[in-house]
C-alpha cells in the first residue's frame, strides 16, 4: 500500500472570481503536503499488517527518515526529481549517512521508531 500522492486543490483568482487553475482544480503535492502524510501513513501503519510505501513530499534524507520513523517500510521520491535528479540517490546517502553516524546497522532499527 502506498500513502499519499497527491490531495485534490483549488486557487482562486480574487479579481476575477474564478479558478486560477485551468481544469478548476489541480492536485497539490511536494512539501506542502508532508505533514498530512507522514500523519495518514502512522495512522494506516498502525492499522494494516502490510508493508506501506510512504511518500508525500520527501526532498531530502530528513524527509524520508521521518517516514521510516513513522512506520513506512519504503519511502518513494517524486517532486524533488524534478529539481534534483539525483535526488533519490542524495536521500540514500543521507539515510546511510544518518545510519553511521548513529551506529545503526540495520534500517529495521528505524522504521516505526516514533516516540509518543
Amino acid at each position: 500500500m502506498s500513502l499519499v500522492n497527491t490531495f485534490t486543490a483549488m486557487a482562486i483568482d480574487v479579481k476575477t472570481r474564478k479558478s486560477r487553475i485551468g481544469n478548476f482544480t489541480g492536485g497539490l503535492s511536494g512539501p506542502a503536503i508532508r505533514p498530512i502524510a507522514l500523519y495518514m501513513v502512522q495512522r494506516v501503519v498502525s492499522q494494516v499488517k502490510i508493508p506501506v510505501i510512504g511518500m508525500g513530499g520527501i526532498m531530502t534524507a530528513s524527509d524520508a527518515l521521518e517516514f521510516l520513523m513513522a512506520g513506512a517500510s519504503m519511502i518513494a521520491v517524486g517532486t524533488a526529481n524534478f529539481i534534483n535528479p539525483r535526488a533519490p540517490i542524495d536521500v540514500l546517502e543521507g539515510i546511510e549517512s544518518y545510519m553511521k553516524e548513529n551506529k545503526i546497522s540495520d534500517i529495521r532499527e528505524i522504521i516505526g521508531s516514533l516516540k509518543k
